[in-house]
């Protein structure tokens, strides 16, 4: 069966998670970090892409993106991917060996307001909960370390909402949270946000298939009973 097409238009906020291909570890060393984001650099550039946050991991990684046109996340998406998988494959003499990553990325568009901070807080906090560092601001590879002071080469812009005063201590309080519906939104692709909006940009982005159950056939005016549910 063909891949469906992404509609992803510009204006809204977008997670974009990427996974290497049978949960290699990619990023082993600092200079295996740095490279990528070097690479992410160089594209926001080219591109034009804003970048609200990020945070790199072993396997993975995550991007909060803020595309001001139609169209612009997959083309970004597409040379991010292309450029780190030539790259990564020429510096560790393994071209020709396989796919770097297990797919095509996987995205969804946040709303703005609360939701935008949780998922903020949910990227920044990932090295965090994966029991890496005591604090999530002790992780070099992230967009919570630029704002702490970290040089980069790489631009956080501000997102379309300001983060709230003493930052580091609401990102290191995730740890206590639950993530299963940002986690439902990551595998599915679902909008993240309040129920209404949820269905109102689900229908702008061809995403309505995204709210049904799995399984069985969905009914008319049916959504997902845990669409708009927080983590």
């Amino acid at each position: 069966m063909p891949r469906s097409r992404r509609v992803a238009k510009g204006g809204y906020v977008y997670h974009v998670l990427n996974r290497a291909n049978g949960r290699l570890r990619i990023f082993r060393k600092a200079g295996d970090f740095a490279a990528f984001e070097a690479i992410v650099g160089e594209g926001l550039e080219r591109f034009g892409m804003r970048l609200c946050g990020y945070c790199v991991m072993g396997t993975h990684w995550h991007l909060v993106l803020w595309p001001r046109g139609d169209g612009e996340l997959s083309e970004f998406m597409k040379w991010l991917t292309g450029t780190h998988s030539r790259r990564w494959h020429g510096a560790h003499g393994t071209v020709g060996i396989g796919h770097l990553y297990q797919g095509r990325y996987r995205s969804f568009p946040v709303q703005e307001g609360g939701h935008y901070l949780t998922l903020m807080r949910y990227v920044e906090s990932n090295p965090l909960r994966a029991g890496l560092v005591v604090r999530s601001g002790e992780w070099a590879w992230s967009s919570l370390a630029v704002r702490l002071g970290a040089e980069k080469p790489l631009k956080v812009v501000d997102g379309p909402v300001r983060l709230p005063v003493r930052w580091e201590r609401l990102v290191d309080g995730f740890v206590n949270e639950a993530t299963g519906g940002i986690d439902a939104c990551v595998q599915r692709g679902r909008p993240f946000g309040e129920v209404s909006w949820v269905v109102k940009t689900a229908g702008a982005l061809s995403l309505e298939s995204t709210l049904r159950a799995r399984g069985r056939p969905a009914k008319d005016g049916e959504v997902e009973r845990d669409v708009g549910k927080g983590v």
